[in-house]
C-alpha cells in the first residue's frame, strides 16, 4: 500500500481491518465521507437492490426482458461497504458492536427459536 492506495483483498479480512481499508479508500480515492443521510439513502438504496434480486430470484418476482439480473454477492458487499462507512463516520468499532450484539442475542434467544413451533 506504498503508494496510498488499498490493495486488493485477496484473503480473510477481519470487520476491523475492513474498517480500516475502507477508511484508506475513502482517505485515498473517495476524496471524503458522504454526510451521513446521504450515507443512509446510498443504504436503502443499496438494500433495495438486494431486495430486486431476491424478489426475482426467491419470491414471486420475475425479470423483465430488458433486466439485467444483478449480482446478490456485489449488492451484499455494497451494503456492507456502505454500513461500514457509517460506522467509520460515527466512530462505531463494529467487532466489539457485533460481539456485543450476539452475546445480547444468545442471552435473549437461547432457548425461543428452539421451543418455537413454527420452526420446527
Amino acid at each position: 500500500m506504498s503508494d496510498g492506495q488499498s490493495e486488493t483483498v485477496s484473503e480473510d479480512i477481519t470487520l476491523r481491518q475492513a474498517q480500516r481499508q475502507i477508511d484508506d479508500w475513502i482517505q485515498t480515492i473517495g476524496v471524503r465521507y458522504f454526510d451521513e443521510m446521504t450515507n443512509l439513502a446510498q443504504l436503502v438504496e443499496e438494500v433495495g437492490e438486494v431486495a430486486r434480486i431476491l424478489s426475482r430470484t426467491c419470491g414471486e418476482q420475475t425479470y423483465k426482458s430488458s433486466d439485467v439480473p444483478g449480482d446478490l454477492g456485489d449488492e451484499l458487499a455494497d451494503v456492507l461497504f456502505v454500513t461500514i462507512c457509517l460506522a467509520n463516520q460515527s466512530g462505531v468499532d463494529l467487532t466489539d458492536a457485533l460481539r456485543r450484539n450476539l452475546d445480547k442475542k444468545t442471552n435473549r434467544d437461547r432457548d425461543r427459536h428452539r421451543n418455537n413451533q413454527k420452526l420446527s
